[in-house]
């Protein structure tokens, strides 16, 4: 087995998003929590699983809860809930819960924050729309201090938070514009890219992040397909992301740059070190998954991937600028 980061979403670091198939609940936690664990298998240093509600196609409604799932059957490596939609309730019930996941498995877990685009989501939790850029942005901070252990009032006196104030937890926030990577920088914590952002935009994020003194992960999001990709499923999964997504993001978007096909794995390895040097990234995120395919598909496709991460963080920690 590959060797592990020492933390989680550490700079360098090669990680695996996961989704749930299209199938009953229980099908769905017996099916990803297989993946989780063939994913550090084959080298992945950890896992993310990301946040939708109303039964959204290929997201979960719980991710601190499904981290917990997924990293009791993995047999090492990190799981993440990145990111979660900070807005959705108090600030202080977000730091618990990720606090007590985070003193259930040492070293193992990482989180990220992003204030949302689904009005569903909001409707659910019964938060205006309207708020949730301004409620993100009065939350983050309060919320970064808690999962370091400097929390104040009441929320000190809970034990999961007061740990972190020894063992922090390691954190990024969802960055699409300027501001957000200058905001994130001036907390201390790293950057999570969309998937579908252009290279020029992502660039300029990166150094944008550097200039403001930002030191953490600048994480980049890229599709891999190995042997070709699934045809009309990738059409159909940007499609779903067209249906939430504000015109002015889907202006900064570039489909082709932000899916890799590849014939193996050394050839996404290499694509994949190319987009991040372009980029500015040091970090990066993988997805497999696009709604309608089959678990099988997936299984398929991961074990195309030792090759590809191997030869990957080969890459990474032979470069200076992204080690």
């Amino acid at each position: 087995m590959a060797a592990q980061t020492a933390s989680p979403l550490a700079k360098g670091s090669v990680s695996l998003r996961l989704y749930p198939h299209n199938g009953p609940a229980a099908e769905q936690l017996n099916e990803v929590r297989e993946l989780a664990r063939r994913a550090v298998e084959v080298g992945y240093d950890g896992v993310m699983v990301s946040e939708h509600h109303a039964g959204f196609p290929g997201y979960f409604p719980n991710p601190q809860q499904m981290a917990g799932f997924l990293l009791a059957a993995m047999p090492s490596g990190w799981a993440a809930p990145c990111p979660l939609l900070l807005p959705m309730k108090p600030y202080a019930l977000i730091a618990e819960e990720v606090a007590w996941l985070a003193a259930a498995f040492p070293g193992r877990v990482g989180a990220g924050f992003a204030s949302g685009a689904l009005p569903v989501d909001f409707e659910l939790a019964e938060v205006p729309f309207d708020e949730i850029g301004s409620r993100f942005k009065e939350a983050l901070p309060k919320l970064v201090a808690a999962l370091r252990g400097e929390a104040e009032g009441s929320l000190a006196d809970d034990r999961a938070i007061a740990a972190c104030a020894d063992h922090p937890v390691p954190m990024v926030a969802a960055a699409q514009s300027l501001a957000a990577v200058r905001r994130a920088a001036g907390l201390g914590l790293g950057i999570l890219y969309d998937s579908l952002q252009a290279v020029d935009h992502v660039r300029a994020l990166s150094d944008a992040y550097d200039e403001a003194g930002g030191t953490g992960p600048k994480i980049l999001i890229r599709r891999v397909w190995i042997g070709g990709p699934p045809g009309e499923a990738v059409d159909k999964q940007l499609d779903l992301y067209r249906s939430y997504t504000t015109e002015g993001t889907m202006a900064r978007w570039d489909q082709g740059a932000n899916t890799v096909l590849a014939a193996d794995g050394a050839e996404a390895a290499e694509r994949l070190h190319s987009a991040m040097t372009a980029t500015g990234a040091d970090t990066i995120n993988i997805r497999i998954h696009v709604v309608g395919l089959s678990p099988n598909y997936i299984r398929d496709q991961l074990g195309f991937h030792d090759e590809l991460v191997k030869a990957l963080k080969g890459m990474i920690s032979g470069s200076p600028r992204l080690s």
